[in-house]
């Protein structure tokens, strides 16, 4: 695991300082928020991703509550995950936080909030979510309403501490709930506000799915140099650091991507012969499509959910 540079570490000592002051602002908080406690619905790879996250920030333990069904998981994450409680009963660990995680399968998503409603309307906490296709309004009325809903798009790379997630408040969210919410997640990566629930859409084809493009582009480096000549782990080093090199570099840097691209160019030279190839193969084109229909499927997903719940 890499250090966490200065600026992550500034931005990450909010959360214990969060623990250790009351709050005092004039928008609505929920009642219970003076705890602090954080509790997820959910034991699997995100959460874990996310609590460890917490934890290796400075985050105390001794808050953080997960409910997981599977006694086996139970001890896996009290072994991996030292001072936290974990639970099978979902009520327990909800009624004991002032922010809630739903992370759970979608399709179980309507289940588990009808179990949770009343506990969480006596509550009141600050209800985030990661359930991919399932939009906050559903969740506010499956909960009985008038909750304050984050939902999230996490990602993959959120798993090693470098993820990026899109999220979006009800109007019921006060300022300081979503700083909460944002400061969280924060402690996977990287964090985006959106403006209207329909644009997590297409943060899920851009970024929740836009790993898995990336993997295919360095599958494709990797087994094309494997065919050139160039032994396996060569190949694997040589497409996994262009990458990570190629996106660092773009962090870096202010100009666009085709300034970038122009860089690497030179007229009549190999760069310029691979990306003719791809040019003619309207490559460009591809991608927008691909893209596009994710978003067009994150759309439907989220309309079957709704509608099943009618």
């Amino acid at each position: 695991m890499r250090p966490r540079s200065l600026k992550a570490q500034r931005s990450f000592a909010w959360v214990q300082q969060y623990l250790d002051q009351e709050l005092s602002i004039k928008e609505r908080e929920p009642a219970n928020m003076s705890n602090n406690n954080l509790a997820f619905i959910g034991g699997g790879n995100m959460t874990r991703a996310i609590v460890g996250g917490l934890l290796e920030s400075g985050f105390d333990a001794s808050r953080v509550f997960v409910s997981e069904p599977v006694a086996e998981a139970r001890d896996s994450l009290a072994k991996d995950l030292p001072g936290i409680t974990s639970s099978g009963d979902n009520k327990a660990i909800a009624a004991a936080a002032s922010a809630v995680m739903l992370s759970v399968k979608p399709q179980i998503l309507p289940a588990v909030c009808r179990e949770l409603r009343q506990t969480l309307q006596d509550t009141q906490p600050l209800i985030m979510s990661i359930a991919a296709g399932i939009r906050g309004a559903d969740i506010d009325e499956w909960l009985g309403g008038g909750l304050s809903v984050v939902r999230i798009m996490p990602n993959q790379p959120a798993l090693v501490r470098l993820g990026v997630s899109g999220l979006f408040a009800n109007q019921q969210t006060s300022e300081t709930e979503k700083t909460r919410a944002a400061e969280i997640m924060g402690a996977v990566g990287s964090v985006v506000w959106v403006d209207s629930e329909a644009d997590i859409d297409a943060v899920t084809a851009v970024s929740g799915s836009g790993p898995a493009y990336f993997f295919l582009l360095i599958d494709m480096l990797k087994k094309t140099a494997v065919q050139m000549g160039l032994k396996e782990d060569v190949a694997r080093t040589l497409a996994i650091e262009t990458a990570s090199g190629a996106a660092a570099l773009a962090a870096a840097e202010t100009d666009n991507m085709e300034v970038l691209i122009e860089r690497v160019r030179s007229p009549g030279g190999t760069t310029a012969a691979a990306l003719d190839s791809l040019d003619n193969a309207n490559i460009r084109d591809i991608f927008s499509t691909a893209i596009t229909s994710a978003r067009d499927r994150a759309n439907v997903l989220a309309d079957e959910a709704h509608n099943s719940e009618d």
